[in-house]
């Protein structure tokens, strides 16, 4: 039997499961792993700049795999850092493992140098958390932990380790195998049967996907049951790609800035099919107000979603492609022509959301004719603002997963780190980051990371100088009065890109032409900025406003109801 140190043990676990990438920073703490992890042969490392940047790289190569990954962090301050990432991990379900290094066991509640109970801290915002006393349990903890990030519901999980617990050697006789799968109860036929007779006997029915078709695979088996039943689709931001964009039954984004249209036709639907989604207020507005008129038939793989947030005729409790498959084998096939019929006059009254107004390079535009230039198997993430939203509203998602986006949680700094991430994962695919100005700068020393791994990584950033949605909100619902929203400074980005690397060309300047500019970054390899000027005064539309119903939007089109609508007229709900 081998003898071997805790943080080889680790580094062991986690080779024989298959982990080839690990992000992180080393620190007092956790340098037994690092020694560990430089006598490895198929690990590599990528060194991040911040363990916030190390977290959110991890997250890049799970969203874009759908595997566990895993960075390191050292403790105290190394922990804390990460620990946004491994909120904004638990709310978007993405399979992750973090493992921290701690002082030593005798140092434990001294307050000594770097000391935190990240363990305490992190338990609220993850899956599951492990605080290892012995080396003998760490290679069960580490299969534990990738097993339990990595099925059921995913998320992230936490392994705090002692520095000594790090050095303690002993001899390891068995290595426990890590599983992805968990045995699943059988559907209940009568659960089951209940559903196909609701869909079978609705006349306006909706689906409602989310991430969680996304995760499960479950994409063809919600686009099956869609053309068999005629069944229109809306899809949350984390499910966006489900439906391709151009499909005849997508109706796209729903909730704060989904189509006008969409939100209209989900307010007339009478039969809410709702997968792998968890009704949140961004998707559905006032809980109260959303599908007024619709029976409501859930899909979740996580029992504890079902009539949390809104009252369910029918639960299936299961993955959503198992449940999807079988409800897809099992209904009428219906035209529904009246319904489709209303949504055609429903999108022909309202257009498309228009979000280019009076910006000189509109976003919209600008988003179409990139997803052109890299073609549909590109990966795109986003940070969190407008240019999220434009996204969201204006690219053409051809695949589930293609988009990688902080949902629930809405973390700014997310979309570089993700990036470099997803480039880590599928070195053979572009990757695009949109980006602006306040959430680059919120782990902007991660450029130096990407220049160093030398990824296919181009990064677009619409810059309005400005905290952009912060922005509207307060024109829109406080009076216009715009504080602390701005940026008095106006940053060279692109000098600032060149000097960690980057190839960067600035917009804002004469020159080439957009088409041009774009061509030729997303053309030549390696890491490329591009600064693209946008009017501050841009705004998303439409937007359902803070604590509203999804039919009282604002904004979004230039006639047509609510259209000319005051903004103060609606303040009252916020």
């Amino acid at each position: 039997m081998p003898i071997l140190n805790g943080a080889e043990i680790i580094i062991r676990q986690l080779e024989r499961h298959g982990i080839t990438v690990i992000a992180g920073i080393p620190g007092g703490a956790n340098l037994p792993l690092y020694d560990a992890l430089a006598a490895s042969t198929t690990i590599r490392h990528v060194l991040a700049r911040h363990e916030q940047g190390a977290g959110f790289i991890a997250q890049g190569m799970a969203r874009a795999t759908g595997a566990p990954a895993v960075c390191f962090a050292t403790s105290g301050l190394g922990a804390t850092n990460v620990l946004t990432a491994l909120a904004d991990a638990a709310m978007d379900s993405v399979p992750m493992v973090c493992i921290t290094g701690q002082v030593a066991r005798p140092l434990l509640g001294t307050s000594a140098f770097q000391e935190v109970d990240i363990c305490a801290m992190a338990r609220p915002a993850v899956k599951a958390v492990f605080a290892v006393h012995e080396a003998g349990e760490l290679a069960a903890t580490v299969a534990e932990a990738l097993h339990l990030a990595g099925s059921g519901r995913p998320g992230p999980v936490l392994v705090d380790v002692p520095k000594d617990v790090q050095l303690e050697r002993i001899s390891v006789a068995d290595w426990p195998e890590v599983s992805f799968t968990m045995a699943q109860e059988p559907l209940r036929e009568d659960a089951l049967q209940a559903a196909v007779d609701l869909i079978d006997r609705a006349e306006r029915p909706m689906l409602y996907l989310g991430g969680g078709v996304v995760r499960a695979g479950g994409a063809p088996a919600a686009r099956r049951l869609a053309e068999r039943g005629t069944i229109p689709a809306v899809m949350t931001l984390m499910g966006l790609g489900t439906l391709p964009a151009d499909h005849p039954l997508s109706l796209g984004l729903l909730g704060m800035h989904g189509a006008r249209a969409t939100n209209l036709a989900m307010a007339e639907c009478d039969l809410l099919i709702a997968v792998g989604a968890r009704f949140d207020d961004r998707a559905t507005g006032l809980a109260s107000a959303f599908c007024p008129l619709a029976r409501v038939l859930h899909i979740d793989i996580d029992p504890r979603e079902m009539g949390r947030l809104r009252g369910v005729e029918v639960a299936l409790v299961g993955d959503a492609r198992r449940v999807l498959d079988k409800l897809a084998e099992r209904v009428r096939p219906q035209l529904r022509p009246a319904w489709r019929e209303h949504i055609r006059r429903l999108e022909a009254a309202h257009g498309p959301c228009r979000t280019d107004g009076a910006v000189p390079e509109g976003p919209a535009r600008l988003i179409r004719r990139v997803a052109e230039l890299v073609g549909p198997d590109a990966l795109i993430t986003t940070d969190v603002g407008k240019h999220q939203m434009w996204v969201a509203q204006a690219y053409p998602f051809s695949r589930p997963g293609q988009l990688l986006t902080s949902g629930g949680l809405g973390t700014m700094g997310f979309g570089l780190p993700a990036a470099i991430g997803a480039a880590l994962a599928c070195p053979g695919r572009r990757v695009v980051c949109f980006s602006g100005d306040g959430s680059l700068q919120m782990n902007i020393q991660e450029l130096a990371t990407a220049v160093e791994q030398q990824l296919d990584l181009t990064i677009v950033l619409l810059n309005n100088q400005s905290l952009g949605l912060v922005r509207q909100q307060q024109r829109l619902f406080y009076g216009a009065r715009c504080f602390a929203s701005a940026y008095p400074l106006a940053v060279d980005f692109a000098a600032i890109a060149r000097g960690f690397g980057l190839r960067a060309h600035d917009l804002s300047g004469a020159g080439q032409t957009t088409d041009e500019v774009l061509a030729w970054a997303l053309r030549e390899p390696g890491p490329c900025l591009v600064n693209v000027p946008i009017d501050i005064d841009a705004e998303v539309a439409p937007m359902v406003p803070p604590g509203a119903a999804n039919t009282l939007m604002i904004g979004g089109e230039e006639n047509g109801p609510g259209a000319q609508r005051e903004p103060q007229a609606v303040a009252a709900v916020c």
